[in-house]
């Protein structure tokens, strides 16, 4: 006798889809920005200290932490794009894909920013985001992963700029611009979206 299988009822952020994951570091972002309002920037001097030992903590925090809402403001749109775009091709991958980001993009702009310097901000997570989906097409000769490719290419292809030193102002980090961008294709290559996650 056969027993029917009854899906599971997803719940919480799952309900969203692959807007979710991306959601839920935006809402991360955007309440320590709060508490970091209260603090007076406090939460500012907590991320990636550049060869400092002590700095490395911050690989993890920077990419959660802004110099104000309006930096945080011009990361958190095309990081909801191009998040739910690596969500979507195989919601399984996004986290580890985003761990890759993170550790990778901050250890390396830990190890050639600035001495003593300290960056923060989501954007090596962006530009990570950004590689990741025009390198994976190529890793997996797939039409959609093709398509969505050619697709971001063309419309923030010219953020790749943005990891050119001569290119962004001098208190912009170039560095975590062109790291989180050599993790992110990094991150294609190695971790491609699953041929069983494909809906399509």
């Amino acid at each position: 006798m056969s027993v029917p299988v009854v899906p599971a009822r997803r719940t919480g952020w799952a309900r969203l889809g692959p807007i979710g994951p991306p959601l839920l570091l935006l809402a991360v972002m955007w309440a320590l920005e709060l508490v970091d309002v209260v603090l007076r920037g406090r939460l500012d001097g907590e991320g990636i200290v550049a060869r400092n030992p002590d700095g490395l903590l911050g690989v993890l925090l920077a990419p959660f932490l802004h110099v104000g809402f309006a930096h945080l403001m011009s990361n958190s749109v095309p990081l909801l794009v191009m998040g739910t775009l690596v969500a979507y091709g195989d919601r399984g991958r996004f986290w580890p894909v985003t761990g890759a980001i993170v550790v990778l993009g901050g250890f390396g702009t830990w190890l050639i920013a600035p001495s003593a310097s300290v960056t923060i901000g989501a954007s090596g997570l962006v530009f990570g985001y950004l590689a990741y989906l025009l390198v994976v097409g190529v890793r997996t000769r797939h039409w959609w992963d093709l398509f969505v490719g050619v697709v971001v290419l063309l419309t923030y292809g010219t953020l790749l700029l943005g990891a050119l030193p001569w290119v962004v102002p001098a208190n912009v980090s170039w560095q975590a611009h062109l790291c989180g961008a050599l993790a992110g294709g990094l991150a294609a290559w190695r971790l491609p979206p699953r041929p069983s996650a494909r809906r399509w």
